[in-house]
């Protein structure tokens, strides 16, 4: 009897581990080259993690302008304090891109998942037919940004905006390579350290 509790037990655990290893990936083994981002705030009710964020954010949308002078041109090494993501608060990046636009905060759920609110950032460039004049907090919109899975085409609310200079970036975080990620405003960088 005690052999066959032995047995089952050892079943057991090894079958648990197996499945737990199943459940991790690492970024090499991902064909997709995402990874899972939490780009909400700590808010109840916000969440963003669970959804893929790829690993390259690709070039800005057509039509933004760069920044005329920016307070950290490209090439800079910054220090990231914006905590959009696991691990991006600290972090040393590299300025990928500077621009002059409405960056917004927005609410809205992707086709198939749950409410995301307080997603930052999106640009007025990544907004369908938003024209070139500051949206309201409340407007409702829709998005053409892509920075996670399933936010093309979702229904979104402004939630807030600033006109500050807003960033594309390279950075390293646990050992993930994230480049042209997007985005940063100004005053979620300061100087490296």
């Amino acid at each position: 009897m005690r052999r066959k509790v032995t047995t089952a037990l050892a079943a057991g655990i090894l079958g648990g581990a197996l499945m737990l290893s199943g459940c991790t990936s690492s970024d090499q083994d991902s064909p997709s080259g995402n990874h899972q981002g939490d780009h909400g705030n700590d808010e109840p009710g916000s969440s963003d993690g669970g959804m893929d964020h790829p690993m390259d954010g690709g070039p800005a949308p057509v039509g933004i302008e760069d920044a005329t002078s920016p307070e950290y041109p490209v090439g800079t090494e910054v220090t990231l304090t914006a905590d959009h993501m696991e691990g991006m608060d600290g972090a040393t990046a590299t300025i990928a891109g500077a621009y002059d636009t409405y960056t917004y905060s927005v609410n809205y759920t992707p086709d198939g998942g749950d409410a995301v609110t307080d997603h930052k950032w999106v640009v007025q460039e990544e907004i369908k037919d938003a024209g070139d004049q500051r949206l309201a907090d409340g407007t409702e919109v829709t998005l053409e940004a892509e920075h996670m899975e399933g936010m093309k085409d979702a229904k979104a609310t402004i939630a807030s905006s600033t006109d500050e200079v807003v960033y594309m970036v390279d950075y390293e975080s646990e050992g993930m390579t994230m480049t042209n990620h997007k985005w940063v405003t100004e005053s979620e960088i300061q100087p490296a350290s």
